[in-house]
């Protein structure tokens, strides 16, 4: 016997999805690009709407892999400033970097250039090898 799980997935926004994104377009402050086309939109905005876009996908977690590469350090340190404030407010971020600044932002550490992975708390991370990965 053989059952088919139907899930329905809609490309448009319902009102209440819409209203949560429109909210958190707010925090990121894009709201004035809402209605424009993502392309013309300069590194630093692009960035802020792809993270808008996977705000309004996601509640709880976002995931981003080198999300500051080939941004000017200033927008690089708004854009983590940003995360650090979501991650705050109860949203949870995994990212992938090789940026070392992010450490200062960041509240756990899984390292993976040893040969066993370390997953422990920054402040431990920092105590215990801190020495040897700026030193890399």
């Amino acid at each position: 016997m053989r059952y088919v799980v139907t899930i329905k997935i809609s490309p448009f926004l319902y009102k209440k999805r819409k209203k949560t994104c429109k909210t958190r377009n707010g925090k990121i402050g894009i709201t004035h690009l809402q209605n424009k086309s993502y392309r013309p939109v300069i590194g630093g905005q692009q960035q802020r709407v792809l993270l808008a876009r996977a705000l309004c996908a996601s509640d709880k977690i976002i995931l981003l892999d080198e999300p500051v590469t080939g941004l000017d350090p200033q927008v690089t340190q708004e854009f983590y400033g940003l995360l650090k404030s979501l991650n705050e407010q109860g949203m949870t971020i995994v990212m992938v970097s090789h940026d070392l600044s992010v450490l200062k932002y960041a509240t756990h550490v899984l390292y993976l250039k040893k040969k066993v992975p370390i997953f422990m708390e920054k402040e431990m991370f920092i105590e215990r090898y801190g020495k040897e990965i700026y030193n890399d």
